[in-house]
């Protein structure tokens, strides 16, 4: 059944997150996070939140839209394919944030249909914290030939050698400490039976999860470990990632745009996040 394109209109309640230490500390070790900036209260500025744990605080209203039986989206055929969030401020313990979503925009999709929600989080003063588009696609029942031919169109490799190259290895117990940290709990990262019956070969990392592995591996990079200067960032979702599986984040200045590019692989060479781009300040 498609989904109800008369939910555009629909209007959907925001939600408000109490900022802990403890919730920002669980998701940074979820990511395998190690930087001081999360952890030591002693660094000037105290301690903030992993610049993904944007998606913590906007993941109620987003999940409130996709199991809305209005909108009619099965969860277990819907594949998250690109993510796009500006930081706007850093998250701090304490904090009390708004989270709101919207759907953007249901489309005809190769495969399926897309659906895309707007997202945005302010703090107690309606300031702007962040902004996100999430966009996913609702398979139809039948893989398309214009999907194989985007996951090939994903591998194709650049010619010029990458200005960093980091290399990262999923924990086996990852997509459970994720799910408990971020709220998603969707069962085709932590049920192996709920995977298969979903079409994948066995339980798969969040998307997200592994978008915050190469948002670790920027700030690492680009902005010498200071999170701050990670001002926003964006990639599409090629490819699942598996418990265990070794990524390596390459990543490349782009002169036209004074962004940095990037690409994430799985140890075979094949594209797991393509079209990255990241934008970096000079200074927090």
């Amino acid at each position: 059944m498609p989904l109800n394109r008369a939910c555009l209109d629909k209007t959907y309640p925001s939600s408000s997150t109490s900022v802990t230490l403890e919730a920002i500390q669980n998701y940074a070790r979820a990511c395998s996070e190690t930087n001081p900036r999360y952890f030591d209260a002693s660094i000037p500025g105290g301690i903030i939140a992993p610049p993904m744990f944007a998606v913590v605080v906007t993941w109620i209203p987003l999940i409130g839209i996709l199991t809305d039986p209005e909108l009619r989206a099965d969860l277990l055929r819907l594949l998250h394919t690109a993510q796009e969030i500006e930081f706007l401020a850093p998250i701090r313990p304490g904090d009390e944030i708004t989270g709101a979503a919207r759907i953007e925009s249901i489309e005809a999709a190769p495969g399926g249909e897309a659906i895309t929600l707007a997202l945005s989080a302010t703090d107690h003063t309606g300031r702007p914290v962040n902004r996100a588009r999430f966009t996913a696609l609702i398979r139809s029942r039948r893989e398309s030939a214009e999907l194989r031919k985007a996951a090939a169109e994903a591998d194709t490799p650049r010619t010029s050698a990458p200005l960093f190259s980091v290399a990262q290895t999923i924990d086996s117990d990852q997509t459970l400490r994720y799910a408990e940290a971020s709220g998603d709990r969707n069962p085709i990262h932590v049920d192996e039976n709920v995977a298969k019956m979903a079409g994948l070969p066995g339980i798969i990392v969040h998307g997200l999860c592994t978008m915050a592995f190469a948002a670790r591996a920027l700030v690492e990079t680009t902005c010498a470990g200071d999170p701050l200067r990670l001002k926003g960032m964006g990639v599409r979702f090629a490819r699942p990632v598996f418990p265990s599986d070794t990524i390596t984040t390459s990543i490349w200045p782009d002169a036209n745009t004074g962004r940095f590019t990037f690409t994430t692989a799985n140890a075979n060479g094949l594209i797991v996040l393509r079209n990255g781009f990241a934008e970096i300040s000079n200074g927090s």
